[in-house]
């Protein structure tokens, strides 16, 4: 359950109705009243005062004292606001009308609740509201780890397809050390462990075990791959003295061209 109560914004014409909810939300933790109200027009206000993240609004308005007798127009008015996020929508009423029912879900209705149903009761409608927050609220984390995936994911095939390039290849032991070393250091910048640390975490190995790994990856790639193709996709200065840069040199260059190239 959410610990902060959710708020709902009532729009119905019905006196006993509202006193219903009222007297049900005022027993509830889980869901908190912002205001009630006969009219649509007024019920838009409320939303921009008050942003509830429920709304109850009937479909008939016939004893609204200002506003339209139905409540079509308010959700069209609704989409009109612009708001940074969208309330759920739940429509009471005593309509059993399949055209009027997908009217209303092509307005943006989450859910239609039909007033004479035997299951119908406030306590229904406001529990249908927690559970479409629930998922609403897991649907948004879902999205976000697919897209923080999906970014890991083209950084990982930049990573490699430059390793590549320059005859770090992947059955060399130290190319898992050093594709990690670099996406850790992309995604990570202000984290306090060290890459090495980080390293020797994941892969359970020693720090000397991967630091070897890494220069003799290097090692093999400077005496394989051709001087031309080593000049065109590093070009860091390299020691003249060992010939090939350091563990630590090689890993920031590429973090450094990867950012660049994403």
């Amino acid at each position: 359950m959410e610990s902060i109560p959710m708020k709902i914004l009532i729009i119905e014409d019905d006196i006993e109705d509202c006193s219903k909810f009222k007297n049900c939300i005022s027993k509830r933790e889980d869901v908190e009243l912002v205001a009630v109200t006969d009219s649509d027009i007024e019920g838009l206000k409320y939303v921009k005062t008050k942003h509830p993240e429920g709304i109850i609004l009937d479909l008939e308005l016939n004893n609204s004292s200002s506003g339209n007798v139905d409540s079509l127009e308010f959700l069209s008015d609704l989409k009109r606001l612009h708001l940074n996020y969208e309330p759920i929508v739940i429509v009471t009423t005593h309509v059993n009308s399949k055209r009027t029912y997908e009217m209303l879900h092509r307005a943006g209705v989450e859910l239609i609740l039909y007033k004479d149903h035997p299951k119908y009761s406030c306590d229904y409608v406001l529990n249908k509201f927690i559970s479409l927050r629930n998922n609403t609220t897991e649907t948004k984390k879902t999205s976000v780890e697919e897209e923080l995936k999906e970014d890991e994911n083209k950084i990982s095939e930049c990573i490699n397809q430059e390793l590549e390039l320059i005859g770090v290849t992947a059955k060399l032991k130290g190319r898992d050390y050093i594709h990690d070393a670099i996406l850790y250091l992309i995604e990570n910048e202000n984290s306090n462990t060290s890459v090495i640390q980080y390293l020797t975490k994941i892969h359970k190995k020693a720090a000397n075990t991967i630091n070897n790994g890494i220069q003799n990856a290097i090692i093999h790639a400077w005496r394989v791959t051709p001087i031309e193709d080593l000049e065109k996709y590093y070009t860091a200065r390299v020691n003249y003295e060992t010939g090939v840069p350091t563990p630590m040199e090689f890993i920031y260059y590429y973090v450094d061209k990867v950012k660049k190239m994403i």
